[in-house]
């Protein structure tokens, strides 16, 4: 029952994603659909579900079996993205296929090295947002983290695999290609998520190290 939970904790972590896409295609104020693209990470640091880009960042901060648990959280917000991504091209605003389209094209003519760069930016930015969550003793700086960092990526262009999820499945653009592509995005926020966290532990080991220790 634990599993099934963690799961569909997943699910939800990647409907609100699907949610803050769907609200940053709708609206033509590429700033202002960025302010409230962040409404979806808001939604999971609350209510505590599950997101990739998120969980990632404290690989090192577990056992080895933690990847299974990451893999586990990756394919529930694909369902989570997915099913959202396709049952909104049976509504009204099915329009906004046409602007997610133009995002995922311009985002698949791309070099892989360059999503990949992209992409680790954006894990970069996504632990500086949760880790501000979890730690910052402030309330209001608890959520400051959130409502920055996700503009931040969002308008600089930096790739955001589960995002990415809701994209091309609006835009109905799945096929080899585009799973390469994923892969790849999903690699780099992983890399970029973990840069951080362990350049912080080896900032408090090297404290750690007594003074005269290094000069024997």
């Amino acid at each position: 029952m634990k599993k099934l939970y963690f799961f569909v904790y997943s699910i939800l972590g990647g409907i609100c994603i699907a949610i803050g896409g769907i609200v940053y295609l709708s609206v033509d104020n590429k700033v202002t659909g960025a302010l409230f693209f962040a409404l979806g990470l808001f939604t999971i640091c609350v209510n505590g579900f599950n997101l990739f880009t998120g969980k990632v960042c404290y690989l090192f901060d577990n056992k080895p079996s933690y990847l299974l648990s990451l893999g586990a959280i990756w394919l529930g917000n694909l369902v989570g993205t997915v099913g959202v991504g396709y049952m909104i091209r049976f509504t009204r605003v099915v329009p906004i296929a046409e602007k997610a389209k133009t995002v995922c094209m311009a985002k698949l003519n791309d070099g892989l090295s360059s999503i990949f760069i992209l992409a680790i930016l954006c894990g970069m930015l996504m632990y500086i947002a949760v880790d501000s969550y979890k730690n910052n003793p402030h309330e209001i700086g608890k959520y400051i983290g959130i409502f920055t960092c996700v503009p931040v990526f969002i308008l600089s262009g930096f790739e955001h695999c589960i995002a990415n999820m809701v994209y091309f499945s609006i835009a109905d653009l799945w096929g080899p290609k585009t799973i390469i592509y994923l892969l790849v995005m999903t690699l780099g926020n992983g890399v970029g998520g973990v840069i951080l966290p362990l350049a912080r532990k080896l900032r408090f080991k090297a404290e750690a190290i007594p003074s005269g220790e290094g000069k024997k």
